[in-house]
């Protein structure tokens, strides 16, 4: 039985990428499952280039760049974007349930809990605050990026602290348009957001950071911190059995589509949980969708969702579409964060718009000179 006014503390310390996800992953799990306290873990990487679970490496990534550059590319087990961690910046995660936080509802957590970081961060000498709907700020520059997921009534809730993060470096590993890398935009990125050792005027401690954190989410909570960096055993077998299936270009590479094939479209679709990206190669003379991929930085639970979609919509008729939309999602429930199925539909009809087929809620529409 989970001690509800306890919150256990762990430093795993510096590691690769592969190894700090499939702690997420097994952490996250044993929890669901009741095997593991109410926990912050505070984190560190080897310089790595992440993708979130939906995303394509080589739509989100140089991935040259890395190669050359000794950057690990690794995959969450949550959505979100693409991002690159190394040393300079200190990660924390909140594994509770939605009785320790007393509501469900994403919004309101994130707000409870950037809320306490911004207080953990603001003792350490600066003015933080939590801007909506998950940044937190120091003069309205970023210092702090943060998200979560659910799995079952398990919540994870992660951050991202900058203590002295290079910003170039993170904008030559993202696949962003050449204008970005230009000496203008690099210096309008950093104007952006916030390092610590700008900010403060030294470098602090790890251990002065986690400290502050740990006290002001100890606080917030109106728990006790217990300080414990030894992983149970059950957490232990998950993170080994979450290594072996992560650490493998399969995992890394699962989602990743073919840069190029002959009748593909493409589009795109800013929704409320996040930017969709969608493919399809069409059969123009049956009027049919041979096969869709989707990928892009949202939720979804369980992960396999998007890829079970899009099998069910393998030689689908352009008309039916929206029919095979709903009724996949009506077998197959699924827990999104501010998604619904028509963002899916959305997404596909915008790469429908590229062609001269007919399709419902749209009509046609001329192919683009």
């Amino acid at each position: 039985m989970r001690d509800p006014k306890t919150l256990r503390v762990i430093d795993t310390g510096l590691r690769r990428a592969a190894e700090n996800l499939a702690l997420n992953r097994a952490l996250l799990e044993a929890h669901q499952e009741g095997a593991s306290p109410h926990t912050l873990r505070f984190l560190r990487f080897t310089p790595c280039a992440l993708v979130g679970f939906h995303q394509s490496v080589e739509q989100e990534l140089r991935a040259d760049y890395c190669q050359e550059q000794g950057i690990d590319i690794q995959r969450r087990i949550t959505g979100g974007g693409a991002i690159y961690f190394d040393q300079t910046q200190i990660g924390w995660e909140l594994y509770l349930d939605k009785r320790f936080l007393g509501t469900a509802e994403m919004p309101l957590i994130a707000q409870r809990i950037c809320e306490a970081a911004a207080r953990g961060i603001s003792a350490l000498g600066v003015d933080a605050r939590f801007r909506p709907r998950n940044d937190i700020e120091v003069d309205g520059r970023k210092v702090s990026g943060t998200g979560g997921a659910f799995d079952g009534d398990s919540i994870l809730y992660q951050g991202t602290l900058l203590i002295d993060f290079d910003v170039e470096r993170m904008l030559r590993v993202l696949r962003i348009p050449a204008e970005k890398l230009s000496d203008k935009a690099i210096s309008s990125a950093r104007e952006r957001v916030a390092n610590l050792k700008d900010l403060l005027g030294e470098l602090p401690s790890f251990e002065t950071v986690q400290q502050r954190l740990a006290a002001s989410f100890a606080e917030a909570f109106d728990v006790n911190l217990e300080w414990d960096d030894a992983l149970n055993p059950t957490e232990e077998a998950r993170f080994a059995e979450a290594l072996r299936e992560m650490d493998t270009p399969e995992w890394i590479y699962q989602h990743d589509r073919p840069a190029a094939e002959a009748g593909m479209l493409e589009g795109l679709h800013k929704s409320p949980g996040g930017l969709m990206r969608a493919a399809l190669a069409l059969d123009h003379a049956r009027d049919r969708i041979k096969q869709v991929w989707i990928t892009g930085d949202f939720f979804v639970k369980p992960g396999r969702t998007v890829i079970d979609l899009e099998a069910s919509l393998r030689d689908t008729p352009v008309q039916e579409l929206e029919n095979n939309i709903r009724h996949f999602f009506a077998r197959n429930p699924a827990e999104m964060l501010m998604l619904s199925p028509d963002d899916f539909l959305t997404v596909l009809r915008n790469a429908l718009a590229k062609t001269t087929v007919a399709f419902p809620a749209g009509g046609a529409t001329e192919r683009p000179s």
